[in-house]
């Protein structure tokens, strides 16, 4: 198995009909093959070039120029393919879904240097090791459940990636939160790095723009189970945004502030709630054009056996077999 990384060297001239275009976008038009973001990163290397000399995304074309691009592709990594059970809800020669557990992380990094995703793939399909990121568009964190597309093409990858910042992926989420709410609605608040806290993620002025729909699924006495439709995908998005909306997520150590109980419930759901072992979060439905067909595709993912056990619990809580 190839773990080596791919060298590219490509050439197009600038269509002189092309004058006052962006660089980066016409990097975008003459080499499809990869996604803008990638392409802007190689610009500000120097990797991709205007006539032989270093420039800017914005810089302008005047037509007639040649864009030259050198660069290296980086493979998966030398990351070992490790077998492991995929609970894989659809699969073809250009992208798979999958149903991802609570408890396994999408990528190695600082603590986690195997026993990932990124591992179980390279195992199921040896070619993901050429891919970027063994085909990895998005990721779910370490403790949320539920579905994720993986690319396994360099083309396929480069629509996906390409879909997402279009936001037209459909990605649904259901969340348990703490307090009841009174309507659904739309959380737009940028995120950022927390200002003191590095490993968390907060509502900053400067941060990223982030946008959450949420409506209401089933209201309890204390708690409430909403879906939440994502339009962007920052890091932790949901959890920060309903934190933000005095709302956190039931199990969120990082963001609830230790608050996850209501007053006055029973002995019995303190104890259940208190044992949930992660953040109440899964990703319930996923829904995109498939990157060769065109095809809209759609799929979902029931809420994993704890979940729902917490559900009904809450449900018989409440003294009345439903949410209100």
């Amino acid at each position: 198995m190839s773990t080596d990384s791919q060298q590219i060297q490509l050439e197009a001239r600038v269509p002189v009909s092309a004058g006052g275009a962006r660089v980066d976008t016409l990097a975008s038009d003459l080499f499809p093959d990869y996604s803008r973001s990638r392409l802007q990163s190689w610009i500000k290397t120097g990797a991709l070039r205007l006539d032989g000399k270093v420039c800017k995304p914005k810089d302008k074309c005047y037509g007639g120029e040649t864009l030259s691009l050198q660069a290296t592709l980086e493979a998966a990594g030398d990351w070992a393919p490790q077998a492991m059970d995929l609970d894989i809800v659809y699969e073809d020669e250009h992208l798979l879904v999958l149903n991802k557990p609570a408890g396994l992380v999408v990528h190695p990094g600082a603590g986690n240097a195997d026993g990932t995703l990124l591992n179980a793939l390279l195992h199921h399909c040896a070619a993901l090791q050429n891919i970027p990121r063994a085909g990895i568009v998005h990721r779910l964190d370490k403790d949320t459940t539920g579905l994720m597309v993986v690319a396994k093409t360099l083309t396929a990858q480069t629509d996906l990636v390409a879909q997402l910042q279009a936001r037209t992926v459909k990605r649904e989420y259901d969340a348990l939160t703490l307090g009841r709410m009174i309507a659904g609605g739309t959380v737009e608040q940028p995120i950022g790095r927390h200002p003191t806290q590095r490993t968390k993620m907060a509502v900053v002025e400067h941060g990223k723009e982030a946008i959450t729909h949420y409506s209401i699924q089933k209201r309890f006495l204390h708690y409430t189970l909403v879906r939440c439709q994502l339009a962007t995908g920052r890091t932790h998005q949901i959890r920060v945004h309903m934190a933000w909306l005095k709302h956190p997520l039931v199990g969120d150590q990082t963001y609830a502030g230790g608050r996850q109980l209501a007053a006055g419930l029973s002995s019995d759901m303190r104890e259940a709630l208190l044992a949930f072992p992660r953040q109440a979060l899964h990703a319930t439905q996923l829904g995109l054009l498939h990157p060769a067909s065109g095809e809209p595709m759609q799929w979902q993912a029931p809420r994993p056996a704890d979940f729902e056990a917490l559900l009904t619990q809450l449900s018989q809580e409440d003294g009345l077999g439903q949410g209100h």
